[in-house]
């Protein structure tokens, strides 16, 4: 049996009388105190998530961003340095083993952040790219260290799993930059805080010591995810909540984190995505560079004729539907299952994400969530359920 794994904030979460879950291998904080005030917290003030158990990859090298074109479905040799793209790593049937977001640290050099589950599917699948027939690799490629090098044209990349080296915590909200404005310690931005964007990056230091400052997040608020290394968390964790605590943030938990994200209709992995699902049938065609010369899953991209797709659906009353509920029509015929659901915190009342037979994400049939063999009427909404006023 698998030893359960902690984040370096373990002590940190106990003290603050969290309940733990497995996530992903991972012991990690589910609430601290309600699901309910933590999510609320996120919407109207702030939240801070240990989000120490994702994955990160270094990619390096004058061919990084060639071999990162091929191993992803978007055109990451286009991104700016400074910034950050979401990006969907594709199995060669077109079926999705990640999605991860890509950061631009420099001209040759990129950071990957990908899911605590997927981490050894990740590197597994960036090791096998690095020897395809185009790219021919020496056989003295791989290190004592496990990190690898794809050889394109004379020039190596070297890929680096650097995940058990760091730490990320996620602060979101509506008041996250003012208060990350007032934290301890957070020193020598190379943007100015008012002048960092969505979906980029800043360096900085935290007690002298490197800090990515990354304006994303997966909650559907304003907020930034804090890269540190394991050593520092604990006092950035402590700096992050006494800069918060006259501003209303409160630590938050998984459960919070999953009707966040659900509301803000961003895809879950084991969830919405899968090796099963391509990335049209998700809704994240846009993902997808298609006029690329090629990229690992272009010839399979496309999902099979008959496919289900992913809606958004709205219900009535208190009853919400949950993963691996039905979706059926009035005569009960099945049409669908649900993926992920909820009783709406925000709106107050239930929603949930589906993948329906195509027919039925267009036509005007009458829809029903079978719950427990009751049949509650559900609506086709679009995506997403709540949208932040910026």
């Amino acid at each position: 049996m698998t030893e359960p794994r902690y984040t370096p904030l373990r002590e940190r979460h106990e003290a603050l009388g969290a309940s733990f879950t497995d996530f992903g291998g991972w012991q990690m904080p589910v609430r601290y105190t309600s699901d309910l005030a933590e999510h609320r917290a996120v919407r109207e003030a702030a939240g801070v998530f240990d989000i120490s158990h994702m994955a990160e990859f270094l990619v390096d090298g004058p061919a990084a961003a060639a071999y990162l074109d091929y191993c992803l479905a978007g055109r990451l040799s286009a991104m700016a340095v400074g910034k950050a793209k979401y990006s969907l790593l594709l199995a060669e049937d077109g079926g999705i083993i990640d999605d991860v977001i890509v950061y631009r640290m420099g001209d040759q050099r990129f950071l990957i952040i990908s899911n605590a589950g997927n981490r050894d599917a990740v590197r597994e699948a960036l090791e096998a790219r690095i020897r395809p027939a185009e790219f021919a690799a020496t056989a003295d490629t791989v290190g004592e260290d496990g990190s690898f090098a794809f050889v394109a044209g004379g020039h190596a990349v070297t890929v680096e799993d650097v995940s058990d080296e760091f730490a990320l915590i996620a602060v979101q909200g509506p008041a996250s930059e003012r208060i990350l404005t007032e934290v301890a310690g957070i020193d020598e931005l190379s943007v100015p805080w008012a002048e960092q964007k969505y979906y980029s990056w800043a360096s900085a230091t935290f007690a002298g010591k490197p800090l990515l400052l990354a304006r994303t997040g997966y909650t559907g608020e304003d907020g930034f995810e804090l890269l540190v290394s394991a050593a520092d968390a604990a006092e950035l964790w402590d700096a992050v909540l006494a800069a918060g605590e006259s501003h209303g943030l409160v630590p938050a938990g998984l459960a919070a984190r999953d009707t966040l994200r659900l509301e803000a209709g961003m895809p879950l992995y084991g969830h919405e995505l899968s090796r099963e699902i391509r990335p049209v049938q998700a809704g994240l065609g846009r993902v997808v560079v298609a006029d690329k010369e090629r990229f690992v899953g272009k010839d399979a991209v496309e999902p099979p004729a008959g496919a289900r797709v992913l809606v958004g659906l709205t219900a009535e009353g208190r009853r919400a539907g949950r993963a691996g509920y039905l979706v059926v029509l009035e005569d009960g015929t099945v049409v669908g299952e649900v993926t992920s659901g909820a009783l709406s915190p925000t709106l107050g009342h239930p929603i949930a994400m589906a993948y329906i037979d195509p027919i039925h994400a267009e036509d005007a049939a009458d829809l029903f969530l079978d719950v427990r063999g009751t049949k509650i009427p559900a609506t086709r909404t679009a995506l997403p359920f709540y949208r932040r006023k910026k």
